[in-house]
């Protein structure tokens, strides 16, 4: 046996314009078009790739949780927080409103 787990071939004739929108579909979704036809013969949601952005957004949005986290905490603790964390947390959340608002 050779290990492989896919044995079966099939063929699959398409239009000039099935394979366009196959092809398409592929590059949205970032698959290979086997692994695309695989994923919609078992029923799963395709869908489009994340914009590179995005990886930046949920960076900025984890950092704002963050500081928003430590400045909840140091305020339940201490009964107040300190001005430089508030100063911080404002900044980064101008940071997201920006890149929100630049890139949607």
């Amino acid at each position: 046996m050779t290990g492989r787990k896919r044995r079966r071939v099939i063929s699959l004739r398409l239009t000039e314009k099935e394979l366009q929108h196959l092809n398409r579909l592929a590059a949205q979704s970032g698959l290979s078009r086997e692994k695309l036809l695989r994923a919609l013969i078992m029923g799963e949601t395709i869908r489009p790739r994340p914009c590179t952005h995005h990886e930046d957004l949920l960076r900025k949005v984890s950092g704002l949780c963050n500081n928003a986290n430590q400045l909840a905490h140091q305020a339940n603790s201490t009964g107040r927080a300190e001005q430089k964390s508030v100063e911080k947390m404002i900044e980064l959340t101008r940071k997201v409103y920006n890149a929100v608002k630049i890139n949607w």
